[in-house]
């Protein structure tokens, strides 16, 4: 069996790529991520490095390290919040928080006293409140390695090209497409 997993990107990048490679037919792969930055997950999140980017890009192939987007607020009587305001791409909000709270419950993180889901149309709003004595960025950290937010997106830039499977790297998709797009009109 053969599977893609192609992350999304911002449409105004690729667009602008695209051009770019129509108007200059041997723009090096180096080029393009002038404009194609990096994939832009609808759930925001942090990627952690870009060297993951790079070698998809370059091979069709990558693993990104994402995120959750997550700041620690002081309180009154001295008490420290997490906020989780962003998640990783394709983690489920509910999960994540029955997980923390499974952790919490299994004495496995210390110093969590509360977690609550304040999201609503604005967008994503998880506040894990935390006792006064505990060191809010050790476990914060402990939840990065032992729940989901932080994950990894492997990337795979597998299509059909002439009813063959390949890899492709960024330049490929983009001659391809345009080849595609040329057939079509």
């Amino acid at each position: 069996g053969m599977a893609t997993n192609m992350p999304p990107h911002n449409v105004g990048e690729v667009v602008d790529g695209i051009i770019h490679t129509i108007e200059n037919p041997d723009v090096p792969i180096k080029d393009l991520m002038k404009f194609v930055k990096g994939p832009d997950f609808p759930t925001a999140g942090i990627i952690c490095g870009r060297e993951g980017i790079k070698e998809a890009y370059m091979t069709g192939r990558g693993k990104l390290t994402l995120r959750a987007k997550a700041v620690i607020e002081r309180q009154k009587g001295n008490k420290d919040t997490i906020v989780v305001t962003e998640i990783p791409y394709q983690v489920n909000k509910a999960n994540l928080i029955t997980t923390i709270a499974e952790l919490v419950q299994d004495k496995k993180v210390e110093g969590v006293t509360d977690i609550r889901d304040e999201s609503d149309k604005e967008g994503v709003r998880m506040v894990i409140e935390l006792r006064r004595d505990v060191e809010p960025q050790i476990v914060l950290n402990y939840l990065y390695k032992h729940t989901q937010l932080e994950t990894t997106f492997g990337i795979i830039n597998l299509a059909l090209v002439n009813n063959s499977p390949r890899i492709l790297n960024l330049k490929q998709l983009m001659v391809h497409f345009i080849d595609h797009r040329r057939i079509v009109i």
